[in-house]
């Protein structure tokens, strides 16, 4: 069996009545909450910050919505593949105090990504800040097939994201933040590939298609049982997290070519070996430590220029 990364119809939350003193993404990192709202007409929803986290319900994409509820000065959306279990992990930061929003998203069906989509095109005119979490992975002793687990692992990790990312970029308003959480396991993956595929995915030109071919083409070699011959490594997670770190590096080259003047941040990042269903207990980070860099790069100031299209981890980045 796999476990999977919780991925995100709206329910009431909101904001402090208190207005916050800035709009953007960094701009506060007040302690106090700011997922609540006043009564305030749909009129004036455009101006009000939004934040999305996939995978959210449990684990460190919950973590993150909690401190983007204390640090964040607009609406943040917790979402998951499951109503229940969604609306279950608002309950319990409304038991602290925090007010985050819910909305259904399962990022392996493109109507329910394209209905979050719709809904904050709607109701906020757009999008402020994205953390892309969802992920899933197979337990190392598991004993589905490996050219399963490829299959699966890298529809979720590598296909889904990519979808969010191409149906969600498009309606990033200036001075947005993009994190793509990915993993260290993406450069222990990357360093044991033949070394023509680290050239092909070190490349700073290479494009989306190519690497959508290669990843493609990393399920069809397991399939066929050549994915070894062909230069990849046992590591289906690992050749997931690859290609969204890659895939962030080519997000990042492209806003720059077409919305350089918006200052739109992207980058991937490691949250560390953390204490989830997915990474076991005996991970040394609590899920808090783990968000604190998807969160400082969620939260960087609209002043910044940088990081972009970086790998981050601990907060420094990283030689890809």
């Amino acid at each position: 069996m796999y476990v999977r990364l919780p991925l995100g119809s709206a329910v009431s939350g909101g904001r402090s009545s208190q207005p916050p003193a800035a709009r953007r993404p960094g701009a506060g990192t007040r302690s106090q909450s700011y997922c609540r709202f006043s009564v305030r007409s749909e009129r004036t929803m455009s101006s009000v910050p939004v934040a999305v986290v996939t995978g959210s319900n449990k684990g460190i994409g919950f973590a993150i919505v909690r401190a983007m509820c204390k640090q964040f000065p607009g609406d943040v959306y917790l979402t998951a593949r499951d109503p229940g279990r969604g609306q279950e992990a608002v309950a319990k930061l409304q038991e602290e105090g925090l007010h985050p929003l819910f909305h259904q998203l399962d990022i392996d069906d493109l109507q329910s990504i394209r209905a979050l989509r719709d809904f904050l095109k709607e109701k906020y005119g757009g999008l402020n800040v994205l953390v892309n979490n969802a992920a899933i992975a197979f337990k190392v002793h598991d004993q589905t097939p490996f050219a399963v687990q490829a299959e699966v692992t890298l529809k979720t990790n590598f296909f889904g994201t990519r979808n969010i990312c191409t149906e969600l970029l498009p309606i990033m308003k200036p001075y947005g933040r993009v994190v793509n959480v990915s993993s260290m396991a993406s450069s222990s993956a990357l360093g044991s590939c033949s070394q023509e595929l680290q050239k092909k995915f070190r490349s700073n030109t290479i494009t989306e298609e190519e690497l959508v071919e290669l990843m493609t083409k990393f399920v069809e070699d397991t399939k066929k049982n050549v994915h070894e011959k062909e230069g990849w490594p046992n590591a289906a997670y690992g050749v997931s997290k690859i290609g969204v770190t890659v895939l962030s590096r080519i997000q990042a080259r492209m806003l720059n070519e077409k919305r350089k003047g918006d200052h739109i941040l992207l980058n991937a990042c490691c949250p560390g070996w953390v204490r989830t269903d997915m990474a076991g207990p005996k991970a040394p980070k609590s899920p808090e430590e783990g968000a604190e860099t998807p969160v400082y790069l969620a939260l960087l100031p609209s002043d910044a220029d940088g990081p972009h299209g970086q790998f981050v981890s601990e907060k420094t980045v990283q030689t890809w």
